[in-house]
């Protein structure tokens, strides 16, 4: 028989989230955050990233089921059996990306981002960027519709989908990719050291203004972006046995 341990359900607003929630709670009872040994999140992976955030300063790892769309950082949905896949699952752990953000009107914006840190053109115009790494120029003016720098966690969502690379969990590297690149046409972006602090400058921001995300929360007419990775906070996440996060990465380049 399984030891009965403290649950923190966490549920999104969607119907399907709220009426797990509702069973769970009832079967397996429920507790604050707080006082958890297990935080149980319900949604998709949005939800997931929002759970992670709200919960990085407890002890309690998260484990999520699926109730949203693609749920990649998610487990599948079960009602019973819960207690037996908590006590057999797999942990990883992530550092997210911490991102400094300065306007043209002087002010500043910091943030965390779990999956990725972006910069996207935010009028018709293209942006143009210039990138350093580690203080050094190392790209003198990147034309694009937006760069990303993403962790290996977060390297299927949007990096991927602009072709950057899938990074294996515990490669300690980063992915910067650029979004549709028109000089230089063919740079794809670059692999560069978990510990490198990248940075973008905006040219012509009044012309051309660009916008910065890290993880949904946005910030309008960037002047430049700071990006590195935050060894300081540690997300702690539980994946069912045989589809641990470092398995996943590897099955989507698969298919």
């Amino acid at each position: 028989m399984t030891a009965k341990i403290n649950i923190a359900f966490l549920a999104s607003d969607a119907p399907t989230a709220q009426t797990a929630l509702a069973e769970l709670t009832a079967r397996y009872g429920d507790c604050p955050a707080a006082d958890a040994q297990v935080i149980v999140a319900l949604g998709g992976d949005g939800f997931m990233l929002q759970t992670l955030h709200a919960t990085q300063d407890l002890p309690a790892p998260v484990y999520g089921m699926n109730r949203g769309t693609v749920g990649f950082l998610m487990n599948a949905y079960h009602r019973d059996d819960l207690l037996q896949r908590l006590a057999e699952a797999e942990e990883a752990v992530i550092n997210p990306l911490s991102t400094s953000a300065v306007c043209v009107d002087g002010s500043e914006h910091h943030a965390l981002a779990i999956n990725e840190v972006s910069l996207l053109r935010a009028g018709p115009q293209a942006a143009k960027l210039q990138i350093s790494v580690d203080g050094k120029v190392r790209m003198d003016e990147l034309v694009c519709d937006g760069a990303l720098v993403a962790t290996p966690a977060g390297s299927t969502a949007y990096n991927y989908s602009a072709h950057g690379p899938i990074l294996p969990i515990g490669s300690d590297v980063l992915a910067l990719t650029a979004m549709s690149a028109f000089r230089p046409r063919r740079w794809r972006g670059a692999l560069l050291p978990k510990g490198a602090v990248v940075r973008f400058d905006v040219i012509e921001p009044d012309k051309r203004p660009v916008m910065s995300d890290a993880d949904g929360k946005s910030v309008r007419d960037v002047a430049w972006v700071e990006v590195r990775s935050e060894p300081g906070v540690a997300h702690r996440i539980l994946f069912d046995p045989g589809h641990g996060l470092e398995e996943r990465l590897i099955r989507e380049q698969f298919v």
